[in-house]
Formats: C-alpha cells, sequence, structure tokens
C-alpha cells in the first residue's frame, strides 16, 4: 500500500477492514466487462489486505454479491449489508462498480455500516474530466509533472498506470474523458486519424473495462489542416464529407467513443467566424456527422475577443459568452452541448456565477470547473475548491421552474489536475479537488464539509482527531487563498502568462481585457446598466436588481459588479481600503497557521506524505507574505491612506 499514489484507494492504511475480512471469502456476480472489473477490484483488495483469494461465483448468500436491477438506473447502485454478505445492486455495471468503490472507500474511512449501506444515483449522465495534455507530453496548466498519455508525439503503450488512473475516476462515478487539449495544434489534429488511433483505442479500452467514455478535442480547421481542403465552412459540403469521415473511421477504432470537445473562435483559435457562419452552424455541422453511432458534441462557451482596447472602458470580457450564445438559443442539435464555465471571466478565486446558465433555455448545457489550480495556487497553495463549485450549482437563476444551475445542466466537467507525479496531483492534498468533483458531480447535494471528511479518511487517516484537523484545514483553504489575493471579486492581478505570484498590474494594460481600474480614488469594475457595461442586464431580473445596486450586491463580489471610493464603508464597519489591509495581514497570518497546523500531524502520517505536504505550505507561506506585502503597498501609494493599525506597509 502506498497512500501517495493510491489516494482514496489506499485500503487498509488504518486497519478499517478487518471487521469486513469476512466478507471477503467470496464474489458473485454476472457477466459484464465493466462488472469485471468490480469483481477484479475486490479481490485484489482481498489479496493485498489478507492475503487470500475469494471464491470467484460461489455461495450467493455469503461474502459480495454483485447484481443487475436497470430499474435502479444507469450509474445508480444499492449496497445492503448483513452479517454473512455485502449486496451491491447496480442499475447497470457502472452501478456496480461505483458500489463496490463506495463500499472499500467508507471502509477503510473507518465509516460504520449504516453509513456504508448507501444508495446513490448519479445526478447527470456525463461526468467528465478534461485533459489539457498536448501530444509532446506537456500539459497546459499542469502543476502535477507531465502527461500521462503522450511523450515525443508518441501515445503510450504502458496501461499500468492508464489503468490505475481509470480506477480513480470510476471510482468517483466519473464516466467521460478527454485526454487531450483543447487548445489543438497541428500535430495533435492528427489524433484522429490512422496515425495515433490504434493506439489511442488502446487507451479506450482500458477506460472502457471501468466505464469511461472516451472524448477528443479537436481542431476545427483539420479539413485545411490535415485534410487538404481550402476552406473549414461548416455549410461547404467538402467539409462535412471530411468529418464524416473521420467519425465513421474513428468509430471503427473505437466503437465506445464518446464525441468530440471543441474550441473554437476564442484565444486564436479557429472556428465558423472566418466563414461568416455562427456558433451553431460549426457545432451542428459536427454533430450530423457524430449522430450516426450516438456521438456528441461539447462545444465550449468560452469565447471572447482578447485584442481588447484597454482604454475603452466600455467592453467587458464578463459580456462575451452570454452576447454569443445567447441569441442561438434553440438552434443547437440535440447532440450538442454548450459547456459553460461557472464565472464568465475565466477561473477566478471569486466571480460571479456565468449568467449564461439563466440566458439558455432551449439548449442542453454542461457546466464547466477547473480542477487544475491555474489561479487558485498551483498545488503549491492549499485551496479546495468544492465550496466555489458548490456555490455555482446551487445559484439561483429564477428561470423557468428549474431555478438553480445544479437542475438546469445535463453534465459537468473538470479541467483535470494531475500528471505523472508520483501522488498524481503534484501535492497530495490536491487530491482532495480531483476527488471532490467526481463526488459532487455525482450527488450536488452533498456537502463540501462532507466530501472533505470522506477524502481525508480516505486518503490521509481515519484518527477522528487528526482527520477533523486536516478537514477543517481544507474547508478554511479557499478564504485564506481568497483573502491573500485579490480582494472582493475583482480577480486577476498576477503574473501574466505564468498566473502564480503577484503582478497587480500585469495584466491591467493588456489586449486581455482583464483590467480592476484602480486609481487614486478607488477600484473595481463597473458593470452596471446605470453607470458601466451593462453587464448586470444579462441576469434574469431578481439576479440584476441585487447587483445593480451597491448597498444590495453582495460584498464578496462587490469588485467585480462596481467601481467603489476607497473610503466606502463595508457593512462591518470598515473602508475598503482597510479591508484590503486587514485581509491580506490576515491572509498571510492564516497561511502561516497551516503550516504549523500541518506540523502538528508529524508522526502521525507517512513520512514521505508530511515532507511533501510541509514542502508545499512553506511555498504558500512565501507566497501569501509576497502578495501581503506587494498588494498593501500598492494601494497605500494608489490611496494614500494609511493602515489605521500602523503595520508595516512598505512605502
Amino acid at each position: 500500500m502506498d497512500m501517495m499514489y493510491d489516494c482514496w484507494l489506499s485500503a487498509g492504511k488504518d486497519d478499517n477492514f478487518d471487521r469486513a475480512k469476512k466478507y471477503f471469502c467470496s464474489v458473485t456476480a454476472p457477466d459484464g466487462r465493466v462488472v469485471s472489473s468490480a469483481v477484479k477490484e475486490l479481490c485484489n483488495t482481498a489479496e493485498r489486505l489478507f492475503g487470500i483469494s475469494p471464491c470467484v461465483d460461489g455461495d450467493a448468500d455469503k461474502g459480495f454479491v454483485l447484481r443487475i436491477d436497470a430499474s435502479l438506473g444507469a450509474g445508480a447502485y444499492k449496497t445492503e449489508i448483513t452479517d454473512d454478505a455485502v449486496y451491491i445492486t447496480g442499475g447497470d455495471g457502472n452501478g456496480v462498480l461505483y458500489g463496490v468503490y463506495r463500499f472499500l472507500i467508507l471502509t477503510g474511512g473507518g465509516y460504520p455500516d449504516d453509513r456504508i449501506a448507501v444508495s446513490e444515483s448519479p445526478a447527470y449522465a456525463v461526468r467528465m474530466i478534461d485533459h489539457w495534455d498536448n501530444g509532446d507530453g506537456g500539459i497546459e496548466r499542469g502543476y502535477a509533472g507531465r502527461s500521462i498519455f503522450f511523450s515525443d508525439y508518441a501515445v503510450t503503450e504502458d496501461m499500468t498506470r492508464i489503468t490505475d488512473y481509470a480506477r480513480l475516476l470510476s471510482s468517483v462515478g466519473i464516466n467521460a474523458v478527454c485526454i487531450n487539449n483543447v487548445n489543438v495544434h497541428r500535430n495533435e489534429s492528427y489524433f484522429i486519424t490512422d496515425r495515433y488511433l490504434d493506439k489511442i483505442s488502446a487507451l479506450a479500452d482500458t477506460f472502457g473495462d471501468y466505464g469511461i467514455k472516451l472524448y477528443l478535442s479537436v481542431n476545427y480547421a483539420a479539413p485545411i489542416e490535415i485534410g487538404g481542403l481550402d476552406t473549414a465552412d461548416p455549410l461547404d459540403s467538402g467539409v462535412k464529407s471530411f468529418w464524416a469521415d473521420m467519425a465513421k473511421n474513428i468509430y471503427a477504432h473505437i466503437p465506445g467513443f464518446g464525441g468530440f470537445l471543441v474550441k473554437a473562435d476564442s484565444e486564436n483559435r479557429p472556428g465558423p467566424f472566418t466563414y461568416g457562419r455562427d456558433h451553431a452552424d460549426g457545432a451542428n455541422m459536427l454533430a450530423e456527422a457524430l449522430r450516426p453511432y450516438g456521438g456528441i458534441v461539447i462545444w465550449r462557451c468560452f469565447v471572447y475577443n482578447c485584442h481588447l482596447d484597454w482604454r475603452d472602458r466600455s467592453i467587458d470580457r464578463a459580456r462575451a459568452a452570454y452576447d454569443h450564445f445567447k441569441p442561438l438559443d434553440g438552434r443547437f442539435a440535440d447532440n450538442v452541448y454548450l459547456q459553460i464555465k461557472n464565472g464568465p471571466m475565466d477561473f477566478q478565486i471569486r466571480e460571479a456565477v456565468s449568467p449564461l446558465f439563466s440566458g439558455l433555455d432551449k439548449t442542453n448545457m454542461f457546466a464547466e470547473f477547473q480542477i487544475t489550480q491555474e489561479y487558485t495556487g498551483q498545488q503549491k497553495d492549499l485551496c479546495y475548491l468544492v465550496p466555489m463549485w458548490k456555490e455555482c450549482l446551487d445559484f439561483n437563476t429564477f428561470r423557468n421552474g428549474k431555478p438553480f444551475v445544479k437542475d438546469r445542466i445535463l453534465g459537468a466537467a473538470g479541467v483535470s489536475n494531475i500528471g505523472d507525479s508520483h501522488c498524481w496531483t503534484g501535492a497530495p492534498l490536491a487530491g482532495a479537488n480531483l476527488y471532490g468533483f467526481g463526488r459532487l458531480v455525482f450527488d450536488p447535494s452533498l456537502s463540501a464539509g462532507e466530501i472533505a471528511e470522506e477524502w481525508v479518511r480516505a486518503s490521509v487517516t481515519s484518527d477522528e482527531k487528526d482527520s477533523e484537523l486536516i478537514t477543517k484545514m481544507l474547508l478554511s483553504s479557499r478564504d485564506i487563498y481568497e483573502s491573500y489575493t485579490s480582494p472582493l471579486g475583482v480577480g486577476w492581478m498576477v503574473v501574466p502568462h505564468y498566473h502564480y505570484g503577484v503582478d497587480i498590474d500585469g495584466y491591467e494594460y493588456s489586449p486581455w481585457g482583464t483590467y480592476h481600474y484602480s486609481d487614486c480614488h478607488g477600484m473595481g469594475v463597473d458593470r452596471t446598466v446605470a453607470t458601466g457595461t451593462g453587464y448586470t442586464s444579462q441576469y434574469a431580473p431578481e439576479n440584476a436588481d441585487m447587483y445593480e445596486n451597491i448597498d444590495t450586491c453582495p460584498e464578496e463580489l462587490l469588485l467585480f459588479f462596481h467601481h467603489v471610493p476607497y473610503t466606502h464603508m463595508l457593512k462591518s464597519g470598515e473602508t475598503l481600503i482597510q479591508h484590503i489591509y486587514d485581509s491580506h495581514f490576515e491572509g498571510a497570518d492564516r497561511a502561516a497557521e497551516l503550516a504549523h497546523q500541518w506540523e502538528t500531524l508529524k508522526g502521525r502520517v507517512p513520512d514521505d506524505y508530511f515532507e511533501t505536504v510541509r514542502e508545499r505550505f512553506e511555498m504558500q507561506t512565501a507566497n501569501a507574505e509576497r502578495w501581503r506585502d506587494v498588494v498593501n503597498t500598492y494601494f497605500h501609494r494608489k490611496s494614500g491612506i494609511d493602515d489605521i493599525h500602523n503595520r508595516k506597509v512598505y512605502d
């Protein structure tokens, strides 16, 4: 057992399986590819923990009894425990596998039988991980090593680690994976051709054993790049034939292929705009090619102009997705799904929920979350992201009978945070975000605390005192990170391109549309209808009115929606400038306290695990101190207003 590599499947780390040993005498199960993986998981656990080999297809009244009852629904399962047997019934093979993993995870976490005997049904049909891996082995926004799929433009042929990754994903209910970057360059454009499909089909087979469909990101300009055509116009018959031929060949290699993920007409990527067409034209053309095989198109809504004039205060990148896609509502094919980022900007530590979730009533929607910590500490700083994702899913859109985002979407995708790091995520505690994403999109009713506790007890320790401490550290981490970085929803202020560390004006005079507009009087972006960009009008009236009024706007989003004087009085009774000083001093102190809390666990978790995490907290402490000093100095110089507590601010 290797806790860092096995993550939440490190069964046996706390001797919690001793009480379950009697069940490993036998495994009875129906036939089926995915069910076979469930049987294998139980048999391997028995061998690893107890040195025994269960009798397979033995007594149906003893040991593990796996069953399928289609009436439960796809992916659903229920677990019943008696003195002699554990009955795990799934709505299909995936449900059986999920039930087995839940038994192993919860038993390993030391939970009692009444917590383990559960019934669950997935909220969404598609629960997906998007990888931003490139053919050369690099990973865009990867903070955990290099790709496990590609190296030097070759596809891996060693399925050992791929199998273990499939196990991790399936154990939290993930059933879809896209293995390559949405920014598809020339070499990766060939992934949909015979040059790569034999090797990619082997990956698909491995994931398929665990009930996971494989998807590919495609280059919209592939008809030109690799097809020899002189156009990628979605209405051109030659372009349609190209994609129809590609789809036919892909499904010949990978019968269970899921479909295409597409980034088009954004950040200099090609798309239908070149030909005077729109997103519906482009997406529907690809959907037509996939339809005969049951495939789907996932079309990303991260579309905006990245060549803006920072001098023009009327422009607003936050408006872009809604402005592009709202007019197209109802025009997309039924096998097209629009994938919408949780916020309208780009995965900031705090931003408003995208109004596009409320704007589309006749279009299939997925939510997109970023598990990899691009703007949230890059897996150096601890930042548990499940609370942020829950805020999005629980957001009330005030629309059409299904007001909450979690009820309006049909699936969810998370941008992967794994690489070839031994512990998968670079920092062991960052595993909580990968686990948390899977659990949350399987069951959005779970609380962030429940998910954090499950992960800690399965991955680190089930000791009551120690697990409670680590759980509290996770639950406080987002607020801590936010308090020493960008205040009250203003965002950015990061080193350009790299995005780790503070550079307040790094993007302020750039074409990227990521401005905070700090001057000698105040800061923030005026997105009101009355005096600003009009962005608030993209929400339903209940939310639009709330955000429009500075007195009713939630203060954690104050600077996202309003340009505010430094002397503005917050509900806490402190001015904006004093809040900036206080939060950054407090945030740095709380980051240091996280490091101190972790030190108390020395000798209580394995040494390699302890040291790896300790090193990360050293990085975070230094990062928080730099953010504190740079931000406070910057705004002291801008405002000319002193900290009332006379703490050290550098002039």
